[in-house]
């Protein structure tokens, strides 16, 4: 049977493994999803991602699954629910910044009938294929995380900046940051 090669990043644990070849890098749709992407890179900031996928459950249990229109009524109780939770990242402003987002969101759907029509607007609904061959050389910024982060700025989104929106693109699949010897860079590239 012939080796597959992966991105480096993601050899191992098996969480990494499992979510780099199922899940990073492919392209989503789905509301919900976006949201809960949104809600981990934005928890994520400071620190690795192995974390997160590790409280991955934990946060989906607190935040009522991503469901962000829940999560737009959360008020001062839920908030100190939420500090006192030892299975998420305790972060009260990170936390304040996920319910008002939560409100973000659902505007930008009114505004543009979806999320998914919105952040896909910035590519005109292509994925932008990478051509990375060495991990030192896929940037943690762009021109496009930049406008993308201004713009969600200005619509009130918090939390997310152009390095956390980079990380972002490449999680929904806006951007094929495989390094080209990986087999999901192929295989993501095909669709």
């Amino acid at each position: 049977m012939e080796k597959l090669y992966r991105c480096p990043w993601a050899e191992s644990p098996d969480l990494l493994r499992d979510y780099h070849d199922n899940e990073w890098g492919v392209p989503v749709h789905d509301e919900r999803l976006h949201f809960e992407f949104l809600v981990l890179e934005s928890m994520q900031a400071g620190l690795n991602w192995l974390i997160m996928l590790k409280k991955r459950e934990n946060f989906r249990k607190a935040f009522d699954s991503f469901d962000y229109k829940k999560i737009a009524k959360y008020d001062g109780d839920k908030i100190e629910e939420l500090m006192k939770d030892t299975g998420i990242v305790r972060n009260r402003r990170k936390i304040e910044a996920i319910i008002h987002n939560a409100s973000c969101f659902l505007e930008i759907q009114k505004k543009w009938g979806s999320f998914d029509k919105y952040i896909w607007s910035f590519t005109q609904g292509k994925v932008i294929q990478g051509k990375k061959k060495k991990l030192k050389d896929i940037p943690v910024t762009s021109p496009l995380s930049d406008a993308m982060s201004k713009d969600m700025k200005k619509q009130g989104f918090k939390f997310l900046g152009t390095t956390t929106l980079y990380a972002h693109l490449q999680a929904i699949g806006l951007v094929n940051d495989h390094l080209t010897s990986c087999f999901c860079h192929k295989k993501l590239a095909q669709l």
